[in-house]
């Protein structure tokens, strides 16, 4: 399997180095893709760390095929401000930030993590919210080609969406409520499996929903042969369902990263 075909999560792997010295990294490794977290510390972050993210990217030589929205403190356990009502106008104001630097570096894929449930909320008003600001998101990432992924995550039993069949449930919300189509899902492979869902099933119902893809091995999310997940059948079966977009590695590798892609063949 050629490295063309797979974007490296420079948030979660080349840890090593500094964030922006990560693109070069991935370069040098043989991969001409990367994706990100929300690479800032806040949601507004200053033209200066704009700027300098984007020349991190565009003097690496590497395309960035995917950016995360901001979604609060990652570490601490937050997944996401979309249907955070305290945490929504924090939303709302990082769309145009967000999608800004995607048009300025041709990315068009933009995971919008969907929020813990909160407190002294119902799950049925944050669902509302979460419609308003998926619509709003769409809408505007539609207007230059771009798209907002909905994602089931694992490792947080405060987040909602668990299997692919949830994530699809509230993109078909936004599309009905609002008529963007600018909306699909990220299917993670690591998180389906650690949430037992049956992938090859997900694949197969959900092929027309898919805007793109993640992997890690499970247990451990590590890179693929660490673990257990088929992950060259599942990539298979992506392909014969007509998937064709980029493969986001995002594993922790189980060693220095640069020795993490011997999985990849490019006999394959």
């Amino acid at each position: 399997m050629d490295s063309a075909l797979f974007a490296v999560n420079c948030s979660i792997l080349f840890t090593e180095l500094p964030l922006l010295d990560r693109p070069a990294a991935a370069r040098q490794a043989g991969f001409e893709a990367v994706e990100f977290w929300w690479p800032f510390d806040t949601p507004l972050p200053g033209d200066a760390e704009v700027d300098a993210f984007a020349r991190a990217v565009t003097d690496a030589g590497v395309q960035l095929v995917g950016l995360n929205f901001a979604a609060g403190d990652m570490p601490g356990g937050d997944r996401g401000l979309v249907s955070w009502p305290q945490r929504s106008l924090e939303f709302r104001d990082n769309i145009p930030v967000t999608l800004g630097i995607g048009e300025r570096l041709g990315c068009r894929a933009f995971n919008a993590l969907y929020g813990n449930r909160v407190d002294g909320v119902r799950p049925e008003a944050q669902d509302d919210l979460a419609a308003e600001n998926l619509a709003l998101a769409a809408t505007a990432a539609g207007s230059f080609g771009g798209v907002v992924l909905v994602e089931p995550v694992s490792g947080a039993d405060r987040y909602p969406l668990r299997t692919a069949a949830d994530a699809v449930e509230v993109i078909d919300r936004v599309q009905a409520e609002s008529g963007v189509t600018a909306i699909g899902l990220l299917a993670d492979l690591y998180h389906l499996t650690v949430n037992g869902d049956d992938v090859t099933a997900a694949i197969s119902t959900y092929a027309d929903r898919i805007a793109h893809v993640q992997l890690a091995d499970a247990p451990g999310r590590n890179e693929p042969g660490t673990g257990k997940i088929p992950v060259d059948q599942h990539l298979g079966e992506l392909r014969a369902a007509g998937y064709a977009g980029w493969i986001g590695l995002e594993y922790k590798p189980s060693s220095m990263t640069a020795e993490s892609f011997d999985w990849i063949s490019p006999s394959d």
